[in-house]
């Protein structure tokens, strides 16, 4: 599926080939924080597949529980995360896969996510999102 999205402030654009039935949520602790949200919706797209159309990205990199690092990649004006990545290239010599953030794809709509990891960090009340009353404006 062709994707393509970019930044809040329009600075960073970009297009990409994905997968729909590969995107996820996210609920482990650092994507917590990092996005200010109680999970992180992505869809990992091939290096490969991906073209910043306009901008230039600026990087973070965390490092996991676990020791990996991970490049954290942001628009350096209105720090809107467009995706993650490691920060070596793979030992396989393939591709690095971009995590992509939903919230900054056009068509995030067309892309339920279809697992989730790191659940045992989810926040208890996600589960029960439906029971919350709807209100459409502030």
């Amino acid at each position: 599926m062709h994707i393509d999205g970019g930044c809040h402030c329009g600075n960073i654009t970009y297009e990409a080939e994905a997968d729909p039935d590969k995107a996820g949520m996210c609920h482990c602790t650092d994507c917590q924080t990092l996005s200010g949200a109680p999970f992180n919706a992505v869809i990992p797209v091939p290096e490969t597949d991906f073209t910043l159309k306009s901008g230039t990205l600026k990087m973070y990199v965390k490092t996991a529980e676990s020791g990996n690092k991970r490049a954290q990649m942001f628009c350096p004006d209105c720090g809107t995360r467009i995706y993650a990545t490691s920060v070596d290239d793979p030992p396989d010599g393939g591709s690095k896969i971009f995590g992509i953030r939903l919230g900054t794809v056009s068509q995030r709509a067309e892309l339920p996510p279809k697992r989730q990891i790191w659940h045992r960090s989810a926040l208890p009340w996600v589960n029960d999102l439906a029971s919350i009353p709807v209100v459409e404006t502030q």
